[in-house]
């Protein structure tokens, strides 16, 4: 998923998430960099959030990493 904020508001950042069920946050982010899910926002001038988030059936818990995107 791409969220990208309104023109009015340049100073909130654009975020790449990516969801997984029994796995790993961090794998989630590599999941983005590995498929390069930013370059859909080439365009984009503003600061990128990358975020990876896990549920884990289990124990139902979430596990969430977050990180700013490389320009």
């Amino acid at each position: 998923m791409v969220f990208i904020p309104k023109k009015r508001f340049p100073e909130i950042p654009a975020l790449v998430i990516e969801l997984k069920w029994d796995k790993s946050a961090k794998g989630a982010l590599e999941q983005i960099k590995r498929r390069k899910y930013c370059k859909s926002l080439e365009e984009y001038k503003g600061n990128i959030l990358l975020v990876g988030i896990n549920y884990d059936k289990k124990t139902k818990e979430h596990e969430c990493v977050i990180e700013r995107g490389n320009r």
